[in-house]
């Protein structure tokens, strides 16, 4: 039986590609009521908000705009939104390490900064944040990557802990290399290197991503 959505709203930071864009897409054909977010605004079948996630104030008033398109409530949170490149610790530049870690932790913060109190309000609440499997095993070349994500693994258990009294469920999803546009920046050896640990022999697609998060989004027995 198909999980259905009939009747909520969804927001979806990084909504605009990749897992996020498939997860948008999923819960729109599931009866959610969706708005996109991004850095700019995207044409395409959802309707969207353009900020920053690394800027706490245009979190702020993405997230009000967001929640006066969907009718003054936010029940699902999708943070999906990521940056990934490749250095050594030896190589890496502050610059790489900080914007790594603002738009792929702090910017999980941000957001559910500012979506966590109307759902708690509301007592009903579903958030899903976009981790890694790299966040649990590590990676070369990719220190920043690999902290930022088992930080969003962290602050997952302890918000879920601090919000679940409310019915508000937070949960992460940890998928293994996907095929993205994200990825495909990375280089040709490191993918190659990835392939060959891999029993599948292929990297995965968004579409095996998303249907984890429809469930997580859903509830027993309703929508």
């Amino acid at each position: 039986i198909m999980i259905r959505l009939d009747g909520r709203t969804a927001l979806v930071s990084g909504g605009t590609r990749g897992i996020g864009a498939a997860i948008a897409d999923l819960f729109t054909e599931a009866g959610a009521n969706v708005v996109v977010a991004g850095r700019r605004s995207a044409a395409g079948r959802h309707r969207s908000v353009a900020f920053d996630v690394t800027d706490d104030d245009a979190v702020a008033g993405g997230v009000a705009e967001a929640r006066q398109l969907l009718g003054g409530r936010i029940d699902i949170l999708v943070n999906s939104a990521g940056v990934l490149s490749e250095a050594s610790v030896v190589e890496m530049t502050p610059k790489v390490w900080n914007q790594t870690l603002a738009v792929d932790l702090t910017g999980v913060f941000y957001v559910c900064r500012h979506v966590v109190a109307g759902m708690i309000a509301q007592r009903w609440g579903r958030i899903i944040n976009i981790a890694s499997q790299l966040g649990i095993k590590g990676a070369p070349s990719m220190s920043h990557y690999v902290a930022a994500k088992a930080g969003v693994i962290g602050f997952t258990k302890s918000l879920a802990l601090e919000v679940a009294e409310h019915n508000v469920l937070v949960n992460a999803i940890a998928p293994g290399p996907i095929e993205t546009a994200m990825v495909a920046g990375v280089t040709e050896e490191w993918k190659q290197a990835k392939m060959r640990e891999l029993p599948l022999g292929r990297f995965g697609v968004v579409e095996e991503v998303a249907p984890s998060a429809l469930l997580l989004a859903s509830e027993p027995g309703g929508n």
